[in-house]
């Protein structure tokens, strides 16, 4: 909990450096998630993430601490010298072991770049994302899944939840939520429950989202991300994004990032976490 409470400090701190005119509301509330996903199906190598959801009156954020961290990271010469030489070492380490989880998991990098943002504009969803060099948006619809609650329960971070499962873009999901926590919301794009997702999973656990703290926080920003590039985010369909992501995905394009070799991996069987762009 102590390495919770300084990523929690730490992000705190950068967000109210963030430039004011991008404050889309101010979260009472934040919620961090272990995530994990199993990007081959024929292996157990699992990758990590560490996702924030900022929940205020108005908006909610979720968005990976990670990316975030390394982004800030990389605002100054010395942040970059930094993530150079911690990326330098992981890498000669890598040629050792040959392990790709191990590795990917090692330095500072951007892991998952996609932001949801709930409710943003009312009654919707905002999501940045990218592929390669291109940084795009798109709205999607807030609080899709239909859930079908039942009896079962178990107890999350402390809190006693209750079960809801749900078909969500070719997915069936498992949702805990607590009622103790009367907030609409979860990670990604869940929510629409009466009360606070606190782990969710789908049926073949290849995505998780558990929580792993949970606090209060006064009048914290939630801040709309800027685009880094020059021409600002391209608009894009969602569908349409997706699959030309998957293209990307399945003929070796996520590879190039890590400056490794297609040759240097098996090969790996590969899907999104929405399967509908079919």
């Amino acid at each position: 909990m102590k390495t919770i409470r300084y990523l929690l400090l730490f992000m705190a701190l950068a967000v109210h450096a963030s430039a004011q005119k991008d404050v889309l509301d101010h979260a009472s509330m934040k919620c961090m998630y272990r995530a994990t996903e199993l990007k081959d199906t024929l292996d157990v190598a699992f990758y990590e993430d560490l996702l924030i959801l900022q929940i205020g009156p108005q908006v909610s954020k979720c968005f990976s601490y990670y990316t975030f961290q390394n982004d800030s990271l990389r605002q100054t010469p010395e942040g970059n010298r930094q993530a150079s030489e911690l990326f330098n070492r992981a890498l000669a380490d890598f040629h050792k072991h040959r392990d790709r989880s191990r590795f990917l998991n090692s330095f500072p990098r951007n892991r998952t770049i996609t932001i949801v943002y709930k409710n943003h504009p009312a009654g919707a969803i905002t999501v940045t994302d990218g592929l390669r060099e291109d940084q795009v948006t798109y709205r999607d619809t807030l609080n899709a899944q239909q859930w079908t609650m039942t009896d079962s329960t178990r107890e999350v971070l402390g809190y006693t939840c209750q079960q809801a499962t749900a078909d969500f873009r070719g997915r069936r999901w498992t949702a805990w939520f607590a009622t103790d926590i009367p907030v609409s919301d979860g990670p990604w794009k869940l929510g629409g429950l009466p009360g606070l997702i606190l782990e969710a999973y789908d049926k073949g656990h290849q995505y998780t989202f558990t929580a792993v703290g949970l606090e209060r926080v006064a009048e914290e920003p939630i801040v709309f991300t800027p685009c880094g590039g020059k021409n600002g985010y391209r608009t894009v369909d969602r569908r349409a994004f997706l699959k030309a992501k998957m293209f990307d995905l399945t003929h070796g394009g996520a590879l190039g990032a890590s400056g490794l070799k297609s040759t240097d991996y098996e090969p790996v069987y590969r899907d999104l976490i929405e399967r509908d762009y079919r």
